[in-house]
């Protein structure tokens, strides 16, 4: 798919940065069911009426805004609650630059879902590497300090 920083992590997982509001028909054609926005509604390239967009193209919406200078663990919690509510679901989840998603997966990937640390690394890092921002280097040393599976 040719969308924003657009990572296809598994046949029923892809990630992307903003999608133009005329891609999510396509995303919805290419069989995708739910999307998750990880970006708040003031973001530089935010499409005021998403959630109707995603609905009228048939699929699910959830939009957990994450202030990009104050990720919070409890904004993990309930990503990682939603993705595993979602399981039997292809999901797109995007944010502006797929940098809090990049993120989140990776963290996800690593704490609840067993994937090896290098693998879900490189998966972030093809986007960027959150060790660059103090705020994102400290979220990502709380949520390994205090989320682990069950």
């Amino acid at each position: 798919m040719d969308i924003l920083k657009y990572v296809r992590i598994s046949d029923r997982l892809g990630t992307s940065g903003q999608p133009g509001a005329e891609q999510f028909d396509a995303i919805a054609a290419d069989g995708f069911t739910t999307v998750i926005n990880l970006a708040v509604p003031d973001s530089s390239n935010a499409i005021a009426d998403e959630g109707s967009i995603v609905a009228r193209a048939g699929m699910n919406y959830f939009n957990i805004p994450v202030i990009w200078e104050a990720p919070k663990v409890d904004q993990f919690r309930t990503f990682a609650a939603l993705m595993d509510g979602l399981e039997n679901q292809k999901v797109w989840v995007h944010c502006a630059m797929n940098m809090r998603v990049s993120c989140f997966m990776y963290l996800w990937h690593t704490r609840l879902r067993g994937m090896p640390e290098n693998e879900a690394r490189s998966l972030m890092l093809r986007i960027w590497d959150p060790d660059s921002f103090p705020q994102w280097k400290q979220f990502v040393a709380d949520v390994q300090a205090q989320v682990t599976c069950d």
